[in-house]
């Protein structure tokens, strides 16, 4: 049914009138006219009865006439919705963080509450490759992860930070008060590093393995503050990224910065590539989201590499 018709014929029925009714429309009467007839052959029986220059509603024109008020204002109400979600006047976004990254978007989310209070946020906490997976599976829209992703993952990737890995260990330890290490002083060293699910992991076994080296994985453990502490006791060498590091308790620890042709902790928001030759889309929120990624962030690494180290 043609809403255009529909809208003609209330505003008829309205004003009893297709002069009226023509006048409020903006358009010739004959137009209405010709709307109405119209609609009159789609439903298949006469809506108005035409007496002189009134109009008056049959007993089917007044069921046409009370629905067609209702769908005209669902219509009104669609359309309102549309542009507020447009314009970030309403809708939610769930955005998947793996813990490790998480401490990395505390300004993001501030920001974005600040510039669309009325977008319904939601993180959801997972590993990096629950995340990816949920990603994959269209169960979550946008997200982030350790980069690289795997190259069949279906996934389209964007970074938005790199970061030294930090070697966290016993004050007596073989390389204490040098800076910076490279992988392969780390050989025969015993190495704490977070469990399997995490994305980080996956990063420092290709490291290790590109670099030939079997590591000696000593202990595993989801939680960084463990490492750390695992670290002090002596039991081996954590190995965790600089934001976490920052926050870590490290005084009386050997702390050094692994090479970065040894390795980066690279991170980044991930969604799910197009399929076939059909444009990908992302939601207005989500394309905010990234927006303010892309600012905070940006600012972020500007201002982390001109300040002082560890």
């Amino acid at each position: 049914m043609d809403v255009r018709a529909l809208r003609y014929f209330v505003e008829t029925v309205r004003h009893a009138s297709f002069t009226k009714a023509a006048r409020a429309l903006f358009v010739t009467q004959s137009t209405v006219s010709k709307m109405i007839r119209q609609l009159e052959e789609e439903a298949g029986t006469q809506l108005l009865v035409r007496d002189g220059h009134t109009a008056r509603p049959t007993d089917t024109g007044r069921v046409m006439y009370q629905r067609g008020q209702q769908v005209l204002e669902v219509m009104r109400q669609l359309g309102e919705e549309i542009r507020e979600t447009s314009d970030l006047r309403r809708g939610e976004l769930e955005v998947g963080i793996p813990p490790m990254i998480n401490l990395l978007f505390t300004p993001v989310v501030k920001r974005f509450r600040e510039l669309h209070p009325a977008v319904r946020l939601t993180l959801r906490e997972g590993t990096g490759r629950a995340v990816e997976t949920l990603v994959g599976d269209g169960e979550l829209e946008v997200g982030a992860t350790i980069l690289p992703v795997a190259p069949d993952s279906g996934l389209e990737v964007r970074p938005f930070g790199s970061y030294p890995v930090w070697v966290v260990g016993p004050p007596d330890s073989p390389w204490a008060g040098k800076k910076s290490l490279p992988l392969t002083a780390l050989r025969d060293t015993r190495l704490l590093i977070p469990t399997d699910d995490f994305a980080m992991t996956r990063r420092l076994r290709q490291g290790f393995a590109a670099a030939g080296i079997e590591p000696r994985i000593a202990a595993q453990s989801a939680h960084w503050d463990f490492l750390v502490s695992l670290a002090s006791a002596g039991l081996g060498a954590a190995l965790l990224p600089e934001p976490l590091v920052q926050r870590m308790k490290t005084r009386g620890l050997s702390t050094a910065r692994l090479a970065r042709s040894a390795m980066q902790w690279e991170v980044g928001h991930i969604w799910r590539a197009p399929v076939s030759r059909a444009p990908g889309y992302l939601s207005h929120a989500a394309r905010a989201w990234l927006e303010v990624c892309d600012a905070v962030l940006g600012q972020t690494a500007r201002a982390r590499s001109g300040a002082p180290r560890i």
